[in-house]
């Protein structure tokens, strides 16, 4: 199935204006197995209850079914689960949990999309793509702001994108490269399924996939790489006096121009562009505002992927682009940390010290970034003071003092969080 995909991955590259034709048969034996190996075998059931170790029990039975229901197309996209999961204020993101069946399938679609579309997304796209990643984004954003001379910034956020993504416009994006009506048939019945709510009702969806699907993350890129990334390009950027730069990961992106009517002109239409494929700027997210080496201030900043972006002057009193975990950001895992350590307190240090220094170790791997090594040393000295002050509040005596607790700290391994300096490739815009 490899050789397949790269061959649908040349031929998308050296021919631009291709439909693909024959898509669906490739659901067989091979893809379904090959997608096995990229399910995530801890994630949630679905509505059925059955969960990635409970169907590789049966695996064989349950792959030869679930192929035979794809060759005689039998096959039908089961309910989806909702569950909600805690976001930052209080508020809560709603996730659609299909089947393993369906996780299944939607993993064989998603490849042929991604190979299909690989060729045609554009540099400046980062999400959920092969070799690429968030800390390219961030990278290629703080270079590129650095030393093009970009003055001004057009932050935005789409409201509740992955709820507004309209079901006819991805229709029709999809038809661009796609000639297949059984594979299309397919993929309009996963954004058709059913959701069932904690609350016990069911609804048709209208607009929108659900995050959580293994499908959506290609379908959003697609919708967006047609929605605005192209757009910009060929539209926005020829009739700019001046560089112009959009920097995207998944649907949270970044806009920055060398001159202000550039930047007036952008952040006056681009709300209408999004309103032409049925979705909405968060007002209180979206912002336009001066970004210039010429005017230094830890004040006018901007977030983009948890960073928030400032200008400083460096040790030779050169202006100099910062970065740093964004406050609200940090605030978060500050809370987050604490709560954590407080609720596990009275269990075996045994069961969950591990759990902290893996929880320590994903921060550090994600916002330790150079330029950044104040937030990261303020949150790790943080949990050592809370991890302290709960420990010795365990009975009705103290329990550790500094010099044990560094002890119990080096037997667990739980060590300094440093900041990473490794080499990533950048994009120039």
């Amino acid at each position: 199935m490899t050789t397949a995909l790269n061959a649908i991955t040349f031929k998308s590259q050296t021919h631009p204006n291709h439909r693909f034709q024959n898509l669906y048969g490739l659901l067989g034996d091979d893809l379904l197995y090959q997608s096995w190996g990229q399910l995530n075998k801890r994630a949630a059931p679905g509505i059925d209850g059955i969960t990635v170790p409970k169907y590789k029990e049966a695996l064989v039975e349950n792959l030869t079914r679930l192929s035979s229901a794809l060759k005689t197309k039998c096959y039908r996209a089961n309910d989806i689960k909702r569950v909600f999961i805690p976001k930052s204020h209080g508020k809560q993101r709603p996730l659609g949990l299909p089947t393993v069946d369906d996780k299944l399938v939607q993993q064989s679609v998603s490849q042929i999309l991604q190979s299909i579309w690989e060729a045609d997304f554009l540099p400046n796209s980062y999400g959920y793509r092969p070799n690429k990643s968030a800390h390219q984004a961030v990278h290629s954003l703080s270079l590129n702001l650095q030393f093009k001379g970009y003055g001004y910034i057009v932050e935005a956020d789409i409201k509740g994108f992955f709820d507004n993504i309209d079901h006819n416009w991805l229709m029709e994006m999809l038809k661009q490269r796609i000639d297949d009506n059984a594979l299309l048939s397919l993929i309009g019945q996963w954004l058709k399924a059913r959701i069932h709510t904690p609350q016990g009702e069911y609804l048709k969806p209208t607009s929108g996939t659900p995050q959580g699907g293994i499908i959506s993350p290609v379908l959003a890129n697609i919708y967006l790489h047609y929605a605005l990334d192209l757009w910009f390009e060929k539209k926005v950027k020829p009739r700019m006096r001046g560089r112009a730069m959009l920097i995207r990961y998944a649907d949270d992106f970044v806009c920055a121009f060398q001159y202000a009517n550039d930047a007036e002109r952008f952040y006056s239409v681009l709300p209408k562009r999004l309103k032409k494929f049925k979705l909405d700027t968060a007002p209180e997210k979206t912002s336009l505002i001066r970004f210039s080496r010429f005017h230094p201030s830890r004040k006018r900043q901007f977030v983009f992927l948890g960073f928030a972006f400032y200008w400083g002057i460096d040790a030779k009193g050169k202006p100099r682009l910062r970065r740093r975990t964004a406050s609200q950001k940090q605030r978060s895992s500050l809370s987050e940390f604490y709560h954590f350590i407080k609720a596990k307190r009275s269990q075996k240090l045994a069961i969950w010290l591990p759990q902290l220094k893996r929880k320590l170790t994903g921060f550090r791997n994600y916002f330790g970034l150079p330029d950044n090594s104040r937030s990261v040393s303020k949150l790790y000295n943080y949990v050592l003071h809370s991890l302290y002050k709960w420990l010795n509040r365990r009975s009705g005596r103290r329990s550790y003092n500094w010099c044990n607790f560094k002890k119990m700290l080096e037997y667990f391994q739980i060590q300094k969080l440093r900041v990473s300096k490794r080499v990533i490739h950048v994009d120039w815009y």
